[in-house]
C-alpha cells in the first residue's frame, strides 16, 4: 500500500461497500487518482484470524461459497456485531426473543473488511420500483434521477448471464429487457436445479402450492419451464415498468457460482490502474478535515486492526494517528449508521446532539443521523418430516458432498439457499407490491448471537421469509454514545407504535404476509410433507396474536436514509441531488443513507446504481 502521507490524491473515499466502492472504481477508470480508506481487512486474506467456528478454517469459503452467507455474517474475522434498538420501551424490546440484554440491543450483523456488506450479504439482485426514482427526481427537480435514465445504470454495470437468448437478441440491438451486458457487475439465476429432482415432490408441491399468486398457466409442465427456465425475472424492465406481481426467482450476484462483490471490483481495476487506486486497508477513519472556507480537504484516520469496537475482540491498541488530503473532494460511504457517526464527529450534524459530547461545531445540520429506515422481515418457520435430499451429508462446509458440486460450478451451494419467490401487494390499494415472500431451505428466525448455527445444524426446514417494503415508518435515528470514533454509535429505529405510522399500516400489511405464506404452505401440512409450523406456531391464529408476533419478532437488514437527499426548501436535508453535503464544499455522501425513502425490496441494487450516477454528477458527466 502506497504511505498516504506523502501521496497525493484527488478523491478520498471512506469505505468499500456497494456505494464506495463503485465510485471509486469508477473514478479510477476515468483516470482519477483515487484513495479508498477502509476500517477493515481483506476477507480473503485473513487465515489463521480468529474466526467463529474454530473447528474448521472457514475463510476464504465463508466469502466465496453463496450458501455460506450466514457464516460469513459471523465469522469474526470479518463481522462487525451492532446491536440495535427496535423499541425505546426497555419492556417492550424485551419481548423480542433475539433481544440481548447484556448489549441491551438485538444483533444487526455488518461487515468490517473490504467490499463492506457486499462481502457477506445474501447477494440477492432485485430491481427497485420505478416509482423509487421518480420520487427523488420530483423531490428534488433533478430529472436525471427520473426512472428511465436510472436504468441506464443498472444496463452500464450489469454483465447478465442467466437471459442467454436476450443477450443474443441485444447484439442485434434489440434489448426489451433492458439487461446490461458487459459490465463489471455479473449476476446470475442460481436456481437450485438439484432439487427438482432429488425434491422434484417437494418442488413441485412448493410452485403448485404458490400458483394463486402468479399468472394462471395451463400445464404443469409450462410452470416448470417457466420457473427454470427464467421467465420469472424479476429485473426484467417489462416487468419493472408494469409494478408486477407473481412467481419469481431471485437473482444473485456471483460468478460461476462464486460471491462477485466491490471486493472483486476494486481489486481489478486496482490491478488495470495501480497509479490511480490506492486501497488502504485497516484504516479507521476519525474526521473529515475542513479548511477555513468548509472545504473538505482530507480525513484524519487510525491505522490498525479490528481498532473499531463492532468487532468481537477489538484490538487493545490504540491505532496509528494519520491523515490524508485530496485535492478535490471527500466521499463519505461507510453506511447508514457510520457515516453519520463520522459526520457527526466531525462536527457536522445536530448542534445539540454535538454539544452534548463536547465537540466542536462546524456545522449545524439537523437531518444527519434522523430519518433512519428499514424493511420489516419475519420468519414463518417450518419443520418437514423429512430432511431435503438436496442437503443429504451437508455440513455447510469444505468435503462435503455438496462443496465438491460448488468445486464444479454446479449444485446447492451456489445459491443462497432460497428457493423462489412471491411478489405480492398486502392490500389491493396499495399503490406498489411491497411483499417480497421468499422459501429458504433452512431454519432461520432473524439474528442473533450464533444464529447461523441453526442453519448448518438443521437440515429439515422450510422458512417463508415475508419482507415488508415500502416501509412508512422514518421515526428511526442514529446518535453518537461518545466522542470516540472507535465506540459504536446508538441505534433505534423505534419500530411500529413508537415510530410515525401512526395507523399501523406497517404492522398490518406484514400480517397480511404472513397469512398469506401460510395459505401456501397449508397444502404441505395436508399431504404430511410439512410436520408443523413452529413459528408463529398453531397457537397463534387471531390477528391481535399475528400482530404481536410480528411486532416482537421482526428484524431488518437493509438500514438506510440517515443522511438523505432533499429539496433546497427542507432543513431536514442533508444532501443535496448532486450527493453534496449541503453548507460544505468538497464533501459527498455515497451509500445507503442519501435515499429519503428506502427504495425497492433489496436495497444493495440501488446502492450500485448511485455509486454509478455519482461518479457522473462528479465528473460532471450524462448517464
Amino acid at each position: 500500500m502506497t504511505d498516504t502521507k506523502s501521496a497525493d490524491y484527488e478523491y478520498i473515499v471512506v469505505g468499500s461497500g456497494a456505494g464506495g466502492g463503485t465510485v471509486a472504481a469508477r473514478l479510477a477508470e476515468r483516470g482519477k487518482k483515487v484513495l479508498v480508506l477502509e476500517a477493515g481487512g481483506d476477507p480473503k486474506a485473513l487465515q489463521g484470524s480468529n474466526l467463529a467456528f474454530p473447528d474448521a478454517n472457514r475463510l476464504p469459503e465463508d466469502y466465496d461459497v453463496p450458501v455460506f452467507h450466514t457464516f460469513s455474517t459471523e465469522n469474526e474475522a470479518m463481522k462487525w456485531d451492532f446491536f440495535v434498538r427496535h423499541f425505546g420501551n426497555e419492556e417492550t424490546q424485551k419481548k423480542d426473543p433475539k433481544y440481548t440484554p447484556e448489549e441491551q440491543g438485538v444483533l444487526y450483523p455488518r461487515a468490517g473488511c473490504l467490499g463492506g456488506c457486499t462481502a457477506h450479504n445474501a447477494m440477492i439482485t432485485v430491481y427497485p420500483h420505478n416509482a423509487d426514482w421518480d420520487d427523488i427526481a420530483n423531490l428534488t427537480g433533478d430529472n436525471s434521477w427520473r426512472a428511465d435514465n436510472m436504468r441506464k445504470y443498472f444496463e452500464r454495470m450489469e454483465n447478465c448471464k442467466y437471459r442467454s437468448i436476450n443477450r443474443l437478441k441485444a447484439k442485434l440491438g434489440i434489448n426489451p429487457s433492458r439487461h446490461g451486458w458487459s459490465g463489471w457487475f455479473q449476476t446470475e439465476a442460481a436456481l437450485p436445479l438439484e432439487a427438482l429432482s432429488k425434491d422434484k415432490k417437494l418442488v413441485l408441491a412448493i410452485i403448485k402450492s404458490a400458483e394463486e399468486a402468479v399468472e394462471k398457466l395451463p400445464h404443469l409442465f409450462e410452470r416448470i419451464k417457466w420457473f427454470v427456465q427464467g421467465l420469472a425475472d424479476p429485473n426484467d424492465w417489462r416487468l419493472v415498468k408494469e409494478n408486477a406481481t407473481g412467481l419469481r426467482y431471485p437473482p444473485l450476484a456471483t460468478q460461476n457460482g462464486v460471491r462477485h462483490s466491490t471486493r472483486e471490483r476494486l481489486l481489478d481495476v486496482q490491478k488495470k490502474f495501480p497509479d490511480r487506486l490506492t486501497i488502504e486497508l485497516d484504516a479507521l477513519v476519525t474526521k473529515v478535515i475542513l479548511d477555513q472556507d468548509k472545504r473538505a480537504i482530507g480525513v484524519e484516520y487510525l491505522k490498525g486492526a479490528k481498532l473499531y469496537k463492532a468487532h468481537q475482540h477489538p484490538s487493545k491498541e490504540h491505532g496509528k494517528p494519520l491523515s490524508a488530503h485530496a485535492s478535490k473532494e471527500v466521499i463519505l460511504s461507510g453506511g447508514a449508521y457510520n457515516t453519520p457517526q463520522l459526520l457527526m464527529l466531525s462536527g457536522i450534524g445536530p448542534k445539540e446532539e454535538l454539544v452534548k459530547h463536547s465537540i466542536p461545531l462546524k456545522l449545524d445540520l439537523p437531518g444527519v443521523g434522523t430519518n433512519l429506515q428499514d424493511r420489516y422481515e419475519v420468519g414463518v418457520v417450518n419443520r418437514m418430516n423429512n430432511d431435503w435430499e438436496v442437503l443429504k451429508g451437508a455440513k455447510y462446509s469444505k468435503g462435503d458432498p455438496q462443496y465438491a458440486d460448488w468445486q464444479q460450478g454446479k449444485g446447492v451451494y451456489t445459491t443462497n439457499g432460497a428457493v423462489l419467490a412471491v411478489i405480492k401487494r398486502s392490500f389491493g390499494e396499495q399503490p406498489l407490491p411491497d411483499l417480497f415472500c421468499f422459501a429458504l431451505l433452512g431454519k432461520f428466525r432473524g439474528y442473533f448471537p450464533g444464529y447461523s448455527k441453526l442453519i448448518r445444524e438443521n437440515l429439515n426446514y422450510l422458512t417463508w421469509a415475508v419482507l415488508k417494503a415500502h416501509t412508512l415508518n422514518r421515526a428511526g435515528e442514529v446518535r453518537l454514545t461518545s466522542s470516540n470514533p472507535r465506540d459504536r454509535p446508538y441505534i433505534n429505529f423505534r419500530y411500529f407504535e413508537e415510530g410515525n405510522d401512526t395507523e399501523g399500516k406497517d404492522l398490518d400489511a406484514v400480517v397480511a404476509g404472513v397469512k398469506f405464506v401460510r395459505s401456501l404452505v397449508a397444502p404441505l401440512i395436508e399431504q404430511g410433507i410439512i410436520a408443523e409450523e413452529e413459528a408463529p406456531g398453531k397457537d397463534v391464529q387471531t390477528d391481535e396474536q399475528l400482530r404481536d408476533f410480528v411486532r416482537y419478532n421482526a428484524w431488518g437488514h437493509h438500514a438506510s436514509c440517515t443522511c438523505p437527499i432533499g429539496s433546497d426548501q427542507d432543513p431536514m436535508a442533508v444532501l443535496d441531488s448532486q450527493f453534496r453535503v449541503r453548507g460544505l464544499k468538497g464533501l459527498r455522501v455515497v451509500d445507503a443513507s442519501v435515499f429519503p425513502r428506502i427504495p425497492g425490496f433489496f436495497i444493495v441494487s440501488s446502492i450500485y446504481m448511485i455509486g454509478e450516477k455519482a461518479a457522473d454528477a462528479i465528473l460532471g458527466v450524462e448517464a
